[in-house]
């Protein structure tokens, strides 16, 4: 039986990580892409294929696609887009060139690794699936940069698989809410390299609430779990005979996504707000 593979991106840590190790342990010829080169050794010292993909830079996804397509029979069942970042504050504070570079990394990217994968994906007939986020169907105050580049990963995603249908690649999204991840973290760095707070119409609430947002948190309380949830949902989504466009992970993925239904706008946006 030949032995299935997969390009996983973001693999450094959290989500990726997970789903590169568990997916190797159960037999799967994992390609574990990171964004810094010092994270290709650690991950080759755990067994997996690591690669250098940077979603910001084009020639890297190319070297990266070429790596898979020389190893062993070239053969790739499955691209697992998942690398993304935040930078949390106002909208209006957010800088053009920082929404152009957030979205080079979170959407332009996927689509040019998406597009160069193709190829392999329909000789194999395999499997596209997306990381998406509850933040790709809900709004959330002081997320905008993040919640627009999900908002147009849910809606190509969508197209993509409706393009998609008359041949055997399936197209599908993960839609997780809450997960331990150092994402706040990496979420802090993007907000000091771009956003200058103090000289904001919205200074003084920096101040008063929203520096304690972003700095200490609220966390995922109860409802948050750890990045295997995730890899339980793309697991499913990769071995369901049929599978779903969707697999939500977290209640609250599946709370917002009922209000999302049945809510008018008024009544969800005061629950957005509450968030």
């Amino acid at each position: 039986m030949t032995r299935r593979s997969i390009l996983i991106t973001g693999c450094s840590s959290g989500i990726g990580r997970d789903a590169a190790l568990r997916l190797h342990a159960e037999g799967w010829q994992v390609f574990a892409a990171v964004r810094q080169p010092g994270d290709v050794a650690a991950l080759s010292a755990a067994g997996l294929t690591a690669l250098h993909l940077d979603y910001a830079d084009t020639a890297s996804i190319d070297a990266a696609l070429a790596e898979v397509a020389a190893h062993g029979d070239g053969r790739l069942d499955a691209l697992f887009n998942n690398g993304a970042y935040a930078i949390p504050a106002p909208l209006e504070d957010v800088p053009t060139d920082a929404l152009r570079a957030l979205f080079e990394a979170n959407f332009f990217g996927w689509h040019h690794l998406t597009r160069a994968a193709l190829p392999l994906l329909r000789e194999s007939g395999g499997r596209i699936v997306q990381c998406s986020s509850v933040l790709g169907f809900i709004p959330a105050k002081w997320r905008g940069a993040y919640v627009a580049s999900k908002y147009a990963v849910e809606g190509y995603t969508d197209v993509l698989r409706l393009e998609l249908a008359d041949t055997p690649v399936k197209v599908i999204l993960i839609q997780p809410g809450p997960i331990a991840t150092a994402f706040r973290a990496n979420a802090i760095a993007q907000f000091e390299k771009w956003i200058d707070w103090e000289a904001s119409a919205r200074a003084q609430q920096y101040r008063d609430s929203l520096l304690d947002l972003l700095y200490k948190g609220g966390g995922g309380g109860r409802f948050e779990l750890p990045a295997g949830a995730v890899t339980d949902a793309l697991l499913r989504a990769l071995t369901d005979e049929r599978p779903r466009a969707r697999y939500r992970v977290t209640v609250p993925t599946h709370a917002m996504a009922l209000a999302r239904r049945v809510l008018p706008t008024r009544a969800l946006d005061w629950l957005c707000a509450k968030a």
